[in-house]
Order: C-alpha cells, then sequence, then structure tokens
C-alpha cells in the first residue's frame, strides 16, 4: 500500500520485561528461539504491501538497530524500506522523547517527505498476525479520521487495557484506560449486532481493548501533535480525538497478545511448545521473517525430551528435555535437565563447542553445565550456568533478586552474561 506509511513505536524503557530489557529495547527481546519481537510487526507490515517502515527507538537501542540493519534489506531497484529513527536532540528541541505520541511528533518531519496518505502506529511488544489492509479497508468504508483495532476481551484483561465504548456502526464513543473497577465499564460490553457482525462467539469475550494499532489520515495527525503536547497515543490522543474527529474501530478477532511483562512473555513462549499453540511460527503463507544466521543443524546424542523446540547450532548431550524452548546455539551439557524453561542461547561459539573444556579461573563455560536442573526459568544469551546447579519451581507471588538473576511473579530470568557457579541454588 503505497499510501501508508508504518511507524513502529521502539518503547520505553522497558521496565515490565527487567531484566531482559536490561542490554536491549524491548523490540530486541528473543522470541521463539531464533526471532526478535520487531520481527512480528515488521513481517505483518511487509505481508500487508506496506513496505515503508520506520522504526523509533530511544533506549538501549544497540541491538535492535544492528538486528534491523542486518535482517531486512530491500534491493536497489526497490523502494521499500525498514529504517531505525534514534531519539536526537536539536537546536529546537533538547529533549528526549516523552512517550509513544511525542516520539512521533519529535521525528514527523522525517515522514512528511514521503506524503502518505494515512500513518499506521505499531507496537512493538505485541504478538499477533494481522493483515493491515483489511483494517485500512474498515477505514476507507467508514470515512474515519481515526481508525483504532480492537481485541475481544474479558473483564480479567480490562484493568491492563484500553477499553472502548463501540456502538453497532463501529464508531467509538468513548474510552477508558486501565479501568480498575468493574462499575466504570457499564454499557461497555459489545453489542449484538457488532458481535454478529464479526462472529466473537465467546461470551465472556464481551468488552473491546486496544491493540494499540491506528490509522491516522495524514492531516489530522499532524493536528493533533501540533495543536495539543499529549505525550501518549493511548492516554491522551485517542480520547481526544473522540472528542474531536470520527474514531472508528477495526475489530480483529484473531490471537493478539500483549508480550510487554515477564509473565505474559514466558507464558506466550512456553504456548509454543502446545500442540495447538495460540500463535505458531510453522505458517508458510504468512511467515514472519528474521536474520540469516547460517548455523548448522542442531547436534543431538542421548537426549530424552516431551514437547521441545530446538534451533539452530545448538548441542545437546545426553540430556533431559521437557516442555523445553531451545534458542540458537545453545550448549546443554552431560545431564542436565532443563523443564518448562526458555532457554536463549548465545550470540556465539565459545572456543570449540565439541569440547566440555574445563572452566578458566573458576568461570563456567558459556550454556547450561552438567548435572545442573533448571525448572520454570528463562536463561538469557551467553548466560553461563555451571555444574550442578538447581533452579527450581516457584510460587506465583515470589519476587526477589541476587548476583546475575531476579525471580519475577514465580518465573526466574538469569540474566544476560551472567555468571552462576558450580553447585549454585535459586
Amino acid at each position: 500500500m503505497s499510501s501508508m506509511l508504518a511507524i513502529i513505536l521502539g518503547g520505553g524503557q522497558g521496565g515490565r520485561l527487567y531484566p531482559l530489557t536490561k542490554h536491549r529495547s524491548k523490540p530486541a527481546v528473543p522470541i521463539a528461539g531464533k526471532y526478535r519481537l520487531i520481527d512480528i510487526p515488521v513481517s505483518n507490515c511487509i505481508h500487508s504491501r506496506i513496505e515503508r517502515i520506520f522504526v523509533l527507538t530511544q533506549f538501549n537501542s544497540a541491538s535492535l538497530n544492528r538486528h534491523v540493519n542486518l535482517t531486512y534489506k530491500f534491493d536497489a531497484f526497490h523502494e521499500g524500506f525498514v529504517d531505525i529513527l534514534a531519539a536526537e536532540q536539536t537546536m529546537d528541541n533538547t529533549d528526549w522523547f516523552q512517550g509513544t505520541a511525542d516520539a512521533v511528533r519529535k521525528t514527523l518531519r522525517h515522514f512528511q517527505r514521503f506524503s502518505p496518505e494515512n500513518y499506521l502506529i505499531l507496537a512493538g511488544d505485541h504478538l499477533y498476525k494481522m493483515d493491515y489492509r483489511q483494517m485500512m479497508e474498515t477505514h476507507e468504508e467508514s470515512g474515519a479520521d481515526i481508525t483504532v483495532a480492537v481485541s475481544p476481551v474479558t473483564y480479567e484483561e480490562a484493568d491492563q487495557l484500553g477499553i472502548l465504548h463501540v456502538d453497532d456502526a463501529g464508531e467509538i464513543l468513548n474510552f477508558v484506560e486501565k479501568p480498575k473497577e468493574d462499575s466504570i465499564l457499564f454499557g461497555y460490553e459489545i453489542g449484538a449486532l457488532l458481535r454478529s457482525k464479526y462472529d466473537v462467539t465467546d461470551e465472556s469475550r464481551c468488552l473491546l481493548g486496544s491493540m494499540g494499532v491506528y490509522i491516522f489520515k495524514r492531516d489530522i495527525l499532524k493536528k493533533m501533535l501540533q495543536n495539543f503536547d499529549h505525550t501518549d497515543f493511548g492516554k491522551h490522543i485517542i480520547p481526544q480525538g473522540i472528542g474531536e474527529f470520527k474514531v472508528h474501530a477495526h475489530v480483529f478477532t484473531g490471537y493478539w497478545r500483549d508480550v510487554g511483562t515477564i509473565t505474559s512473555f514466558y507464558d506466550s513462549n512456553m504456548d509454543l511448545l502446545s500442540r495447538q499453540p495460540n500463535y505458531h511460527f510453522f505458517d508458510e503463507p504468512f511467515r514472519v521473517f528474521t536474520r540469516a544466521r547460517y548455523l548448522p543443524g542442531s547436534k543431538i546424542s542421548g537426549l530424552q525430551s516431551e514437547r521441545a523446540i530446538i534451533c539452530e547450532g545448538s548441542m545437546i548431550e545426553e540430556a533431559a528435555l521437557k516442555n523445553a524452548l531451545v534458542g540458537l546455539r545453545t550448549i546443554i551439557r552431560k545431564g542436565a535437565t532443563v523443564e518448562d524453561s526458555y532457554i536463549m542461547g548465545g550470540d556465539f561459539y565459545e572456543d570449540d563447542p565439541e569440547l566440555d573444556l574445563p572452566p578458566v579461573d573458576g568461570v563456567p563455560r558459556i550454556g547450561i553445565g552438567q548435572d545442573s536442573h533448571i525448572v520454570g526459568a528463562i536463561v538469557d544469551k551467553n548466560a553461563r550456568i555451571g555444574r550442578g546447579v538447581k533452579i527450581t519451581q516457584k510460587a506465583p507471588d515470589e519476587n526477589y533478586s541476587g548476583p546475575g538473576f531476579m525471580v519475577k511473579d514465580g518465573i526466574t530470568v538469569i540474566e544476560k552474561d551472567a555468571v552462576i557457579p558450580d553447585g549454585m541454588e535459586i
């Protein structure tokens, strides 16, 4: 769609996903063993024939910049691009991005030279497959100034989302951000006509939550950003627009999830291991694109396995995997067990990965050490797990931290480049 330009918001400090965002931005966090979160919205755009894409970044953007620059290269005879725009100081403005809307405001001059008829605004930390051309049809047929993608959600999910009051014609009448009481949502439930039109059969999904996906007419976005000093789309721009412009809803009934917290991120990765996952990467017509690493096939010997995904370049020797997601270049040594865990793998091989070399100055080698036992964990890249380490299942309300690790909502997260010494118990 040559009339559309996509803007992917790289996110703020990523506090909800910390410590996975300690050294990287949210969209750069590895998902499903070999992808990055940014690959989801970019792939959606490419499949939707939207090939002019900007990614706005500010915090810990080095790895995201590297991934995008190495992955999304269109040929010299193609007008498409995926460009990174980092926060910058100018003579007129010395502040950094103060929010999602402020990020677009401060970079708007870079987009205007393309003269798109519409802007597509996307989040960089959501998991879903969507053809934005269908949303564009809704936008054009309704004559809307702003179109908001919405997903049917339950009352239990409402306090984490922006909830919209939508009439039977699809026009948005009101908006409430993360309501803390159900009584606030009186009259917000999906009407019978709208439920029938979009075949929303799950009665428990009776509210419409904002997906953080917006289409703005070019002049409307420019006017709202220039006339108001609002900093956030969900909290400020959309509620302001409802009062002044025609704001329409596009109901999306496919799978959608915000993976911006440790719990939702962990659950989404573990769901990939189920027989029928809500979201899967084995979809040839709607592939998720990422960087080619040119790694060899994984080398496995003596493995006991029950539900596992093992990405290329891994080496596993006489270990046991149960409900385990194993990322690129993962080394799992003899006697180790991994259960209900996501091992992200490594960025490089250390020496000869086929040799079980001894520690250097007491520091374990990259990977999972011999006879270690890991349950209910996310192990970030390049972590060094020593021999006989035990990471046990935690209660959902446990939250504490130690050297190289953090427990959040009962999930143990081993930090990137962390060293967990021999025999340690977490």
